[in-house]
């Protein structure tokens, strides 16, 4: 049960995660009594191996899967999956990897056909004019590239500003500045920066490229299959007080994580997943937007 003290904290995170359970069909929960809280104004790593739980934890928390009730998953202390204006409203935004060779408000609409970068950015309903040109000039995009002839760097760049023309107040990344040259990437990471600093936006950001995120982030969650393993303040990162060299921390806990699976008996199948305690996989939902 949770007392009026945490009722209040839940509602001073962007983001409150409480005891999520997570399967996909016919699989062992991937999530089992799942825990998170991201506070406003922060901008938390999601790190973790392939395969961990990162993008799945960041579909969930935009609302792409169901999982338990109406209170599991708060984003704005609102459901998650069943407040459909979050996301439509701009509110709760999510920029996925599959951008580079999709466009649309979801990233999920296949490319076809002949469209200008201008056509595709102009588009979009209800933008400021100002934030627009401002994300023009950041990207550096040329208004009159087609978009079926450009590099995944160049439709990467139109596809990311079209998903921040509205001024969001959570946003959730994965691996979206992978196809960005480097001066491309810290300029939207300042962006990023500016955003949270200025407006209070909660910025939740899943990448394995580390250079210069010592300073940008202010929290740090780390999944290790299906189970958090740390999350707190990066200046509370115990290992970071020894090597300020964030890939090398992480690095670290991966390599210890492998070394550990290594090592564990061989079990059969049965005996080696998790399940949940109604004796099967927890049942979902997709809900794509």
């Amino acid at each position: 049960m949770t007392d009026k003290g945490e009722r209040g904290n839940e509602k001073s995170n962007s983001i409150a995660v409480r005891g999520m359970q997570f399967a996909y069909d016919g699989q062992s929960p991937l999530f089992y009594d799942f825990n998170l809280d991201v506070p406003p104004g922060s901008r938390c790593l999601l790190v973790g191996a392939n395969g961990s739980g990162k993008t799945t934890l960041l579909k969930i928390l935009a609302g792409k899967h169901m999982v338990g009730g109406r209170d599991v998953v708060r984003v704005l202390n609102r459901s998650a999956f069943h407040d459909t204006q979050l996301v439509c409203g701009g509110d709760l935004a999510y920029l996925g990897g599959s951008w580079s060779k999709t466009v649309g408000c979801a990233g999920e609409v296949p490319l076809q056909g002949d469209f200008s970068a201008e056509h595709m950015i102009f588009g979009v309903e209800g933008t400021d004019p100002v934030r627009r040109d401002k994300l023009i000039e950041l990207l550096e995009i040329d208004l009159q590239w087609r978009m079926h002839k450009v590099s995944d760097g160049q439709r990467r760049r139109v596809q990311i500003c079209m998903g921040l023309l509205h001024p969001f107040k959570v946003l959730l990344l994965d691996e979206v500045t992978v196809d960005l040259d480097v001066v491309a990437r810290l300029d939207l990471l300042e962006f990023f920066k500016e955003e949270c600093e200025e407006r209070g936006a909660t910025i939740v950001y899943a990448t394995h490229i580390f250079d210069g995120l010592e300073t940008w982030a202010t929290h740090l969650a780390y999944i290790q299959n299906g189970d958090l393993k740390k999350a707190e303040k990066l200046t509370d990162v115990h290992e970071l007080k020894i090597c300020a060299n964030l890939l090398s921390v992480v690095e670290s806990w991966l390599r210890t994580e492998t070394k550990h699976e290594k090592m564990k008996p061989t079990m059969p199948p049965a005996q080696n997943q998790r399940t949940s305690p109604f004796g099967m996989s927890s049942r979902h939902m997709a809900y794509y937007r």
